[in-house]
């Protein structure tokens, strides 16, 4: 079997690298891979890509998300989070392979409280969520053997995520706000991949066909930004790390405190009920990979 990942380098895609390597042959490529095109503003180079490759699975680990820039240049954001996804499904079903693929809460419009499921009506905020929007619908419509893994809040040990600016911010400052009025669950690029794989298993044997659809993937339990970074923080310090903002001095204040240029779902909150059925797993609670995450970013920076 042969694997083409793409987005090698991000969060995710790192990874990914792990987690399908016993899997198969992994071709693994990224934005600046100069022998293989891994750019998805280039929708025709990577057809050619795949053809080369020829894989039993294509996984697109790779997107536009910088949420509030994609606000000022919606048709890049549309190449890379739809036309480009678009191209690789057409290339996909021509070779009878599969496709995962990574989207969004952000398809939803983040009203009320009850956890999204699969089939609940999309609405979009912004064009980040209406490019990933068109991108799974665009897989759907294109290639029939697939998997699209919607999920929240994603982080990773390796690069920057909102757990270690909290850290750095709490070690600057006296006082830190954080919104209060969003919710979700922190979910592990370590926990993505894991499942990626396992999902990949199943769907690979005989008579997995059938599995091919679109699921909510994320951690177990639900916390605000505000919760989150009272984690982080608490986390660290009874670990003895050195900080100026603990307790009290980190405030909840409502999402209208801070300006941006996309607006941010309130409610992110996902049932992963269809995936835990489907696939016979149980979803950690956020916080034991937060706090996994953390013990090893604070071993590190010891």
């Amino acid at each position: 079997m042969k694997i083409l990942l793409l987005g090698k380098g991000g969060q995710v895609g790192w990874e990914l690298q792990r987690s399908l390597a016993p899997l198969g042959e992994l071709v693994a490529v990224d934005f600046d891979s100069t022998d293989l095109c891994g750019d998805l503003s280039k929708p025709e180079e990577l057809a050619a890509t795949v053809r080369r490759v020829a894989p039993t699975v294509i996984v697109n680990a790779a997107a536009h998300t910088a949420v509030d820039k994609a606000e000022s240049e919606p048709e890049f954001a549309r190449t890379l989070n739809a036309t480009a996804v678009g191209v690789l499904a057409r290339e996909a079903q021509a070779l009878g392979a599969w496709m995962v693929h990574y989207s969004t809460d952000y398809v939803f419009n983040g009203s009320g409280s009850a956890p999204w499921s699969e089939d609940s009506p999309t609405g979009p905020l912004s064009v980040y969520g209406r490019t990933k929007l068109e991108g799974e619908q665009l897989l759907q419509q294109h290639c029939a053997r697939h998997l699209i893994f919607r999920t929240s809040w994603v982080y990773a040990a390796r690069g920057q995520n909102f757990a270690k600016t909290m850290l750095r911010l709490a070690a600057e400052r006296d006082r830190l706000t954080v919104v209060d009025d969003q919710f979700g669950a922190p979910t592990g690029a370590e926990l993505l991949a894991d499942v990626t794989a396992l999902a990949l298993r199943r769907v690979l044997s005989p008579g997995g066909d059938p599995l091919a659809g679109l699921y909510h993937l994320v951690a177990g339990g639900e916390t605000s930004w505000h919760g989150y970074a009272r984690f982080v923080i608490d986390f660290a310090e009874q670990r003895g790390l050195a900080l100026k903002a603990v307790g009290e001095a980190v405030q909840a204040v409502p999402s209208s405190a801070f300006k941006v240029a996309a607006p941010r779902p309130g409610n992110s909150r996902l049932n992963t009920q269809k995936l835990r059925d489907t696939f016979g797993l149980m979803l950690p609670h956020w916080q034991a990979g937060v706090g996994r995450m953390l013990t090893e970013t604070l071993e590190r920076s010891a």
